[in-house]
């Protein structure tokens, strides 16, 4: 049986990050896309131009729709745009009875907000608590805890202070710490598991986080524990990075058939 893994999440019409990431992600892994669209954006890879959130009504038909006739086997949300969103996403994500993959996606590569912080106590209580997995980055994660998270040890304490409002597990991610991007994740019985991967010199990293969480929201779909799921999907992007194409005057794009 075909397995199905569901995107919620914004456009990127560069095709680098967003629903367009998340895709081709999954056809990578064997898995069927399906994708809600909650906001849009005119960007490429040097900069967004705009965003325009998509009414909160317009994403639950869509969730709605998919879901009754498509069901998925695992589902993941990106850059959400507003609170009335927010809630409108974790209002349905309460009846899912496959695992959420939620990446707080708070501003895009180059800086352009996907969140606002009047959003973010949304997030935190209706959201996040629904999450099977919660994968901020380092800036995400003080953004989310008011921590300094700068190190393992505060990556630490920041997994297990969104760990208390109910996320079952918590991955945060080191991208950007110093020396080995190191990513920890906080798993619901408590164990701790870092997962490593080399440091790769290039600007090519548009839609590096999309891309991971696609990873691993595939891999769940397939059935996959989530320890592997995570292990599988670092690889993955991994080799994205390292085999990029090199397209675009900035930020430019993966390699998602690595």
């Amino acid at each position: 049986m075909l397995k199905v893994a569901l995107t919620i999440a914004g456009s990127d019409p560069s095709g680098g990050a967003g629903i367009q990431a998340d895709l081709k992600t999954f056809h990578r892994f064997g898995v069927y896309g399906e994708a809600v669209i909650t906001l849009l954006t005119a960007q490429n890879t040097e900069g967004v131009r705009r965003v325009e959130v998509v009414p909160a009504d317009l994403v639950t038909e869509q969730i709605c729709a998919v879901v009754a006739d498509i069901p998925p086997h695992a589902a993941k949300t990106g850059a959400l745009g507003s609170g009335q969103v927010v809630e409108a996403v974790a209002q349905i994500a309460e009846s899912f009875a496959f695992p959420l993959v939620v990446d707080p996606v708070m501003v895009s590569k180059n800086g352009a907000p996907m969140l606002g912080r009047n959003a973010r106590t949304a997030f935190l209580d209706k959201l996040a608590p629904l999450a099977f997995l919660l994968t901020p980055n380092l800036e995400e994660a003080e953004a989310l805890t008011s921590l300094r998270v700068r190190d393992l040890d505060g990556m630490a304490r920041a997994a297990e202070k969104l760990r208390s409002v109910g996320a079952k597990n918590v991955l945060v991610k080191g991208g950007h710490l110093e020396g080995e991007p190191v990513d920890l994740l906080l798993a619901s019985n408590g164990e701790r598991r870092q997962f490593t991967g080399p440091r790769i010199a290039t600007r090519h990293t548009h839609g590096t986080g999309c891309t991971y969480s696609a990873a691993i929201t595939a891999r769940l779909a397939l059935g996959r524990p989530l320890p592997e799921a995570i292990a599988c999907a670092k690889s993955f992007i991994t080799e994205a990075i390292r085999g990029n194409p090199r397209l675009g005057r900035g930020s430019g794009p993966l390699n998602h058939f690595a």
